[in-house]
């Protein structure tokens, strides 16, 4: 064990160690403690995993693996279990004997949560005897100390989350839930439990009810991938599976554990993980699967001559449209690139499974000819498909059609050449197109109308897209170009608002506009460009006064305090009058005024200014995407050809609906 450093610099400067002090933050602490006990797992020790959210925003991790030491620290003199919870960098996986593997955010351990929790308690039951320690921001309450006998061994680590630190802390039940199947999945054999005990909810006879979900997926990576594809429909009955430990240098192993299936769909899926993070943005062993497998594939269809001698070679993205592919590496001394390991840097993780992928890609195609073929007649297709968008690119953007000669006719451009200062409204029919024309400032504000429902681009491939009129004109406008001719510096607006009807045609067309933006201009959600228009659902009137609401439940709020506002008008007159006061129900009181709005086009110009254009008074949204593979998962169910998951998507959600504009 290898002591570093104390823990001041983590509060002071806590987004170096968990990335941000926002949600993604918070529960990089539960990350934390989870990540050590599935390094106990990986070492082969702990076989059962419970994480549980308590009340008073508390979270507990226990696992059954051998206990955190408690021994005398030869180099603090203090207890091991005090020196790991309060020294950063202070851990066993320092000193390179007890793991073989671990995914501790960048090794700070559960130190880093222990700083920035306001309390933290450590039990750890080991060598027949419970022992006890607790902590606030970092600091022991007192000295370790037995807290009675036990049987097997395993740690408990509880936490609360400092409030001087984070921004809010809220805990999301759905995110944790989908980290820790993920957890499950890439750890065969380990059984992950889940619960949640926070104060709320109640049963009949008045206690509290609870929700727990436990999972154990003996077939690991391999259930992952039926996991995923369970909306889709796969283009290959056998998936590919492989698990190999091979020599990286003198004394490093690396084991290699990659499955793939191909779907139906046109998008593609590739997820990877390093000693069980979650690398989001990739990184060497990624690189080194997409090259085994293009490479592979090139090398079976041109000695099955699905290739002949003179055609072209597949691509990269040939070979991966429409994959579902997972890839999981577990090594000693991860190089993660950022402070929230998005990226792993190893070079020997690329040669690695390059390697292995390579090899074991080459005989499952010998094996299983039939897939094989199929995953090559979809790779040819999408050549193809390739090679007719670049034709349909090319005439598109012809010379000049992106530098402002040759915009859309229906464009009502702004005077503004600055991107920054200039915003492009995507509305909804010609009729709402011109009142926005008429009302917006036309210094900064640009429209363009979109007729009818555009292309689905989910189930469309990029020169069918281009042949649509209507998402023609719009990639024109922006002027950065789509797919490999993307110029983000040449993008003419940084603010792209979607504003559709408040009826289920406009969702319809609002939802179709993110697709396209998801698959085809990710950069731009990235970045923060895209938007959507809150255009108000109701304008209330009494007597001169106009008001615009844009819930049901303002709605409500808005109505009630007019009505209480008229009878104490009422009684006030009666008073100066001289008259009798009579008690009014503020329900029956009349001469308010209430209009359901159902499109913007029955707004004329100044109220369509006033309420969704005016950036003085307009509520905008701005579009993110929190978690990618949700995200493809929802758009997959939305958009894909699969009508079942469609199906019962919306029986599942019916009931959340309170307006339905049919």
């Amino acid at each position: 064990m290898y002591v570093l450093e104390g823990l001041e610099p983590v509060r002071k400067r806590p987004g170096m160690y968990i990335g941000s002090t926002g949600p993604d933050g918070l529960h990089h602490l539960v990350w934390e403690c989870l990540d050590n006990s599935i390094d106990e797992s990986l070492a082969g020790y702990a076989k059962h995993i419970a994480v549980t959210l308590l009340a008073q925003n508390r979270v507990i991790v226990i696992d059954d693996g051998r206990g955190i030491p408690v021994e005398l620290h030869k180099q603090t003199k203090k207890s091991a279990l005090e020196t790991v919870m309060t020294t950063l960098h202070a851990g066993a996986k320092f000193g390179g004997e007890s793991y073989k593997v671990s995914g501790g955010l960048h090794g700070v351990g559960v130190s880093v949560v222990n700083a920035l929790s306001i309390w933290m308690k450590a039990e750890v039951c080991r060598d027949g005897y419970q022992h006890v320690q607790e902590y606030s921001r970092g600091k022991a309450k007192y000295k370790v100390r037995k807290a009675g006998k036990c049987k097997g061994s395993g740690t408990a680590v509880s936490f609360e989350p400092d409030p001087e630190i984070f921004e809010k802390i809220e805990f999301d039940w759905k995110r944790i839930l989908d980290h820790i199947r993920e957890q499950a999945y890439l750890t065969k054999g380990v059984r992950i439990s889940v619960a949640d005990q926070r104060d709320g909810k109640k049963a009949q006879d008045g206690s509290p009810v609870h929700t727990s979900q436990g999972f154990y997926f003996e077939g690991g990576i391999v259930s992952y991938i039926k996991y995923l594809n369970r909306n889709d429909t796969p283009k290959h009955e056998n998936i590919f599976y492989v698990s190999k430990e091979v020599e990286a240098g003198a004394t490093k192993k690396i084991l290699v554990e990659a499955a793939f299936q191909y779907t139906n769909d046109v998008q593609g899926a590739e997820v990877s993980f390093a000693n069980n993070i979650h690398t989001g943005e990739g990184g060497m062993h990624l690189t080194g699967f997409r090259t085994a497998l293009t490479r592979v594939l090139n090398d079976y269809a041109r000695k099955n001559e699905f290739i002949k001698k003179d055609d072209e070679t597949l691509t990269g993205d040939d070979v991966r449209e429409g994959i579902t592919a997972i890839i999981s590496i577990k090594l000693k001394d991860p190089q993660f690139e950022g402070q929230t390991k998005a990226k792993l840097g190893n070079p020997e993780a690329r040669t690695a499974v390059e390697a292995v992928v390579g090899e074991s890609v080459k005989e499952w195609m010998e094996t299983y000819s039939r897939d094989a073929q199929e995953i090559i007649g979809k790779s040819l297709l999408a050549q193809k498909a390739r090679k007719a968008a670049k034709a349909a690119r090319d005439t598109v953007f012809r010379k000049g059609a992106l530098d402002g000669l040759a915009l859309p006719g229906k464009l009502a451009d702004c005077q503004s050449r600055k991107p920054e200062e200039s915003e492009l409204f995507l509305v909804e029919g010609d009729s709402a197109g011109g009142s926005a024309k008429s009302g917006r400032d036309r210094k900064f504000q640009a429209i363009l109308p979109l007729r009818g429902k555009i292309l689905n681009v989910e189930r469309a491939r990029l020169d069918k897209m281009l042949s649509s009129k209507e998402i023609r004109a719009l990639i024109i406008a922006l002027g950065a170009a789509i797919g490999d001719d993307f110029d983000e510096s040449k993008l003419r607006y940084h603010r792209i608002i979607i504003a559709t009807d408040a009826d289920v045609d406009g969702a319809h067309i609002r939802t179709l506009l993110l697709t396209l933006f998801y698959r085809y201009f990710p950069t731009l959600i990235e970045r923060g460009y895209i938007y959507i228009a809150q255009p108000p659902l109701y304008k209330v009137q009494s007597g001169k006064v106009t008001q615009y609401v844009y819930s049901d439940e303002e709605k409500e709020k808005v109505v009630a305090a007019l009505k209480k506002q008229k009878v104490e008008t009422k009684k006030e007159r009666a008073r100066k009058k001289g008259e009798e006061i009579v008690e009014e129900d503020a329900e029956k009181v009349k001469g308010i005024e209430i209009q359901r709005y159902k499109g913007l086009g029955e707004m004329n110009a100044i109220e369509l200014w006033d309420t969704t254009m005016d950036p003085q008074k307009r509520i905008l949204k701005q579009v993110a995407v929190k978690d990618a593979t949700e995200a493809n998962r929802i758009f997959d169910i939305l958009m894909g050809d699969e009508v079942f998951p469609r199906k019962k998507f919306i029986q599942t959600h019916a009931k959340a609906v309170k307006n339905l504009d049919i």
